[in-house]
């Protein structure tokens, strides 16, 4: 009992694995090169919302300009002043690993470097109290 296909469903059939193949290997480029763009990538460090770091050794390279400066409470415009880049909107959602392999290819971390010296003059002194403190002596009670 053979069923008899005709050609038009032979070649509607083939027509459609082949346009499932192309829809495939279109979609699995596009994912494989939205990987690659986000490899290396890692959450934000933790903390609470508002808390305003101090400490420049956590500045990483994956982190861009505008998150740094929110996170350290400074602002924008001097740490691309000290790397001598225009603060444009596509300047402003790289990693400094990619500013640094953009504008200084030749200098491995150098981008990482200026951020961290940037950061520690831009960020406000703290505050030192110059009056000496009261400490108070414990007195023996007398007999």
């Amino acid at each position: 009992m053979s069923a008899k296909v005709s050609k038009k469903q032979r070649a509607l059939v083939i027509g459609l694995i082949a346009l499932g193949i192309v829809f495939t290997t279109i979609f699995g480029v596009r994912s494989f090169h939205a990987y690659k763009k986000f490899n290396g990538h890692r959450p934000p460090p933790p903390g609470k919302p508002g808390k305003v770091e101090t400490d420049v050794e956590f500045i990483r390279s994956w982190m861009t300009v505008p998150f740094i400066a929110e996170l350290y409470a400074v602002p924008e415009r001097p740490i691309f002043e000290a790397l001598k880049i225009s603060p444009l909107e596509e300047n402003r959602e790289k990693s400094l690993r990619d500013l640094n392999r953009e504008y200084y290819p030749d200098s491995n971390e150098f981008v990482l470097e200026t951020v961290k010296a940037a950061v520690t003059k831009l960020q406000p002194k703290p505050a030192v109290d110059s009056a000496p403190q009261a400490v108070s002596t414990p007195t023996a009670a007398t007999p």
